[in-house]
């Protein structure tokens, strides 16, 4: 069994909610996606729901956030993946949030949380008061496909850039699963093209060791400006990760309690770099592994969030983006965990 996944066929949008005049945009790009996946007209009405129920519930207690949509297309089929964020009041008892009739602002009908964890194919929810809340509606179409870790993963341009500098690469298989975060020198269309050699790079098919992919991704990327490029590759049955990275891509095994970063050495894949090696670590049972690229500020720390490592990879991955992004160049942000037996 083999899952192959990268940002190149899995692009992330982000589609902001300043106010309740965004509702439509959000609404129209969820169906426009749906449609591109294959979803029959029923399963596109019921992601128009879900997304305008997401938009609504950012304009209505939030004042302003944005929705992550996230479309992944595979070869029997596709996932959507629509992220709400925002940092408004938060919610004081989720569980109470979620009852139909059941609202904090006067005159709404108390029924979007519970719309859209009906209609969801999955539906996931953290929040804190005075922090924020996220919200995950999930729409699959063909089917899901048994892997050994979960992933979360999303990259974004530099604000106001098209093109996105930095990428991500992912293999998933019962003995060994790759885990790549690319960020192309710079930002816009050269920073894009140095990362999308990356990540052709990356998906050899033949089995390769960390160091000889870090190796084959210096070679190709000498045309390029270079990029900085980190390599995890886990094995699930072992509990391990061989880790190596070139640049300032930052890796990390983290829980609520516990936080180790691995090392990544200095240099550019492409152009200079001292010596390419790799290191081991351990990721315990419930231990997430987060990368990022410098998109993302590296003074995170899970212990913020109680119960966020339960929660779903791609929520995860979204809060760290939400809370954490610079704002000044390309981000990409991955999670994995392994799932329990």
């Amino acid at each position: 069994m083999m899952s192959r996944q990268n940002s190149l066929v899995a692009p992330t949008t982000l589609l902001p909610v300043p106010d309740a005049s965004a509702v439509g945009d959000v609404r129209r790009f969820a169906q426009d996606a749906a449609a591109q996946l294959g979803f029959d007209g029923g399963r596109q009405g019921k992601v128009g729901i879900v997304a305008t129920e997401l938009a609504t519930n950012i304009a209505r207690h939030a004042q302003s956030g944005c929705v992550l949509a996230r479309v992944s297309q595979y070869e029997h089929g596709g996932v959507l993946d629509l992220l709400a964020l925002d940092r408004g009041p938060g919610m004081q008892d989720v569980n109470r949030c979620l009852e139909d009739g059941y609202s904090t602002k006067a005159g709404g009908t108390g029924t979007g949380l519970g719309a859209i964890r009906r209609l969801a194919d999955v539906f996931d929810i953290f929040s804190l008061p005075d922090q924020g809340t996220a919200v995950l509606g999930r729409f699959r179409t063909g089917p899901r496909e048994a892997t050994p870790m979960e992933v979360g993963a999303l990259s974004l341009p530099y604000p106001g850039e098209v093109a996105c500098g930095d990428a991500w690469e992912i293999e998933l298989n019962l003995e060994s699963c790759s885990f790549s975060v690319i960020d192309g020198l710079g930002h816009g269309v050269d920073a894009a093209t140095a990362a999308a050699a990356a990540v052709r790079t990356l998906a050899d098919p033949r089995q390769r060791t960390v160091e000889e992919l870090l190796a084959l991704a210096h070679a190709a990327l000498r045309p390029t400006r270079g990029a900085a490029v980190a390599i995890a590759e886990v094995r699930p049955s072992s509990r391990t990760i061989r880790y190596g990275g070139v640049g300032n891509i930052v890796g990390a095994v983290a829980t609520s309690a516990e936080l180790k970063r691995m090392v990544s050495l200095d240099g550019t894949i492409g152009h200079e770099t001292a010596n390419i090696r790799a290191f081991d670590y351990a990721l315990p049972p419930g231990h997430l592994l987060v990368m990022h690229s410098d998109g993302m500020r590296s003074q995170w720390n899970l212990d913020r969030y109680p119960g966020l490592p339960l929660r779903d990879p791609f929520l995860i991955a979204g809060i760290l983006y939400r809370d954490y992004s610079k704002g000044t160049d390309d981000v990409t942000v991955v999670v994995a965990r392994a799932v329990e037996p």
